[in-house]
């Protein structure tokens, strides 16, 4: 297994360093099926809310160099093998620092909540926002079905907002400059 806030205070710094805000850092099944893990960070660029690709190719790099060097020196990190995955949030992206419950207020949100916790498990409704101090925030959002409802930040297993045009209409577009000239380019190649 893998020390998730071990790994976290490695790669916050390599986020910074390139001008990035760490979103996640998560151990989980790979898709590869082959019974190994991956080691997922989630990032964005504060201007946009997002990571191109040569973005995340930029912060997989930093964090292999670090990992790397900490491993030779024999500090294990991750337990067997497992590769690397740097991706940007996206538009359905998961809430999980007190700042994500502010900035997307008002937004469609589900919320599971951890095992033990006392009322509804699963929650689907408009995020209303974040209250409270560092370490003791609450969370409220108006429950489809419950009404508003508030609960401790602590106690949320995942959330994340939910695809809905108000969504959309919400999240800064990318700069596609320069995509067209990869469509040509890659046109180019298979013709040859």
């Amino acid at each position: 297994m893998a020390d998730l806030a071990r790994l976290t205070q490695i790669i916050e710094p390599e986020a910074k360093a390139l001008g990035f805000d760490l979103v996640r850092v998560k151990m989980m099944p790979s898709e590869a099926g082959d019974g190994t893990q991956a080691l997922q960070i989630m990032a964005e660029d504060p201007a946009t809310g997002q990571l191109v690709i040569e973005q995340c190719a930029a912060l997989s790099r930093a964090v292999s160099e670090q990992i790397d060097a900490l491993e030779e020196q024999g500090d294990v990190l991750v337990q067997g093998a497992y590769h690397l995955e740097v991706s940007s949030p996206g538009i359905d992206r998961p809430l999980t620092r007190p700042k994500d419950f502010s900035d997307w207020a008002g937004h469609e949100v589900k919320v599971s909540m951890i095992k033990g916790f006392d009322g509804s498990r699963n929650m689907r409704g408009n995020l209303v926002g974040i209250a409270g101090d560092s370490g003791a925030e609450t969370v409220t959002i108006e429950d489809n079905k419950a009404g508003a409802v508030s609960f401790p930040i602590g106690s949320i297993h995942s959330a994340k907002l939910v695809l809905t045009d108000a969504l959309i209409a919400a999240t800064k577009p990318l700069d596609t400059s320069g995509a067209d000239e990869i469509s040509e380019d890659e046109e180019e190649k298979a013709d040859n």
